[in-house]
């Protein structure tokens, strides 16, 4: 099964952004971004196992494994200039997935992370642990933002949901950075929320130990779901600038459709 939702599709792409969602989400909730990107991209928006269009398989509960899944999906895509974005969890899922692909030979262009600190900088978030009931789960959920409205009217999915969110948690916390990891070849941007408790923007300038290439970051306002409110308007700028700053090839011709100016903090290092 094909594992990339394609909202905007070119086979012979100036680039390729692929996308991983965040904890308990799926490739869906990005779709808008395929509105704020030049045409002459290929956006892939990645389903993890036990979601979207993997709704059959078996969740993953393990961050390696979660990697390892997207590594060899993304490998066959390789080619033209390849970006990574991750949001929460999939800006973890991202960072290792471009440290695998450099290993094996396969160059990537930039890789951008997003509302999660640098790996030797987390730490178990207390209303977010796995082991919480499901009222203390969904109540720090609903904290973050991003739950869809008159949910709790929905059961069943509600069930659905918290089994795989809590096996997102439990991947996400019993993960070790390994002290003897490479660094990234590639750019990388970090790029956080003022009101994001999570994932402080004070504390994003840890993910430039991560590269050995150009380190940037971009702060926003609003929480740990900011680009949920706008549609996706401010980050997908903030994206196509950053890309097009590290892949000169990326500006793609004249005439583009421009998304609206990001509302950003101006945070950039």
């Amino acid at each position: 099964m094909n594992p990339f939702t394609r909202p905007l599709r070119n086979d012979d792409p100036a680039l390729r952004l692929v996308v991983c969602h965040h904890a308990g989400g799926s490739g869906s909730a990005y779709f808008p971004l395929g509105r704020r990107l030049p045409p002459d991209w290929d956006l892939l928006l990645a389903d993890l196992p036990g979601r979207g269009r993997r709704h059959r398989e078996a969740p993953l509960r393990d961050l390696s494994a979660m990697v390892e899944r997207l590594t060899e999906d993304v490998l066959p895509l390789t080619g033209p200039p390849l970006a990574l974005f991750g949001h929460s969890m999939g800006a973890a899922v991202v960072a290792g997935t471009a440290l695998a692909l450099e290993r094996r030979g396969a160059p990537v262009a930039w890789v951008g992370v997003s509302g999660r600190l640098a790996p030797a900088d987390c730490g178990p978030v207390e209303d977010l642990d796995p082991g919480l009931s499901d009222r203390r789960l969904m109540a720090g959920l609903g904290r973050l933002g991003g739950i869809p409205a008159r949910f709790d009217e929905a059961p069943e999915f509600r069930r659905r949901f918290l089994r795989l969110v809590r096996g997102d948690l439990y991947a996400l916390g019993s993960a070790r950075p390994d002290p003897a990891r490479q660094r990234l070849a590639a750019p990388l941007t970090a790029f956080g929320a003022a009101g994001d408790e999570t994932a402080p923007a004070s504390r994003l300038g840890g993910w430039a130990a991560e590269t050995a290439g150009p380190f940037r970051s971009r702060v926003f306002d609003g929480g740990h779901f900011h680009f949920f409110d706008d549609g996706f308007a401010a980050l997908g700028a903030a994206l196509v600038a950053e890309i097009r700053r590290a892949v000169p090839g990326a500006d793609g011709p004249e005439g583009v459709r421009r998304a609206p100016a990001p509302t950003t903090t101006g945070g950039q290092t």
